[in-house]
């Protein structure tokens, strides 16, 4: 399977970041994207293996976001200071591991790794 990882973060260097982290190991990026809606345009054109979503974008949950994801059966972890980020946007982010934020290299590839083994 080829590793493409759509990102959904709205913080401009966080997602830079993340992109750069991950093309230096080979990952194929969609994105990065800060909102639902460009989220839910990038996923109508292609589908990625994985994804890393934030859970607060702006001012907006990533939750439809998840909900989608999990429709189409693409694993999903998400990048969040929260320790319990389900409180926040929802039981669809429940079973989701989290890489935690900022988001250290090694957890991050990881967790990844693991999701694209499912």
């Amino acid at each position: 399977m080829q590793k493409t990882v759509l990102i959904v973060e709205d913080e401009f260097l966080i997602a830079m970041d993340l992109q750069s982290m991950l093309e230096r190991r080979g990952w194929r990026v969609i994105g990065p994207v800060g909102s639902v809606a460009a989220a839910f345009r990038l996923l109508e054109r292609e589908r990625p293996a994985v994804a890393l979503l934030d859970v607060n974008l702006g001012n907006e949950l990533v939750t439809p976001v998840a909900e989608q994801l999990t429709s189409l059966d693409i694993p999903f972890a998400v990048a969040s200071a929260y320790d319990r980020p389900e409180l926040v946007g929802g039981g669809v982010l429940a079973d989701a591991p989290n890489v935690g934020k900022p988001a250290a290299e090694a957890r991050l590839l990881l967790v990844l790794a693991k999701l694209l083994e499912n």
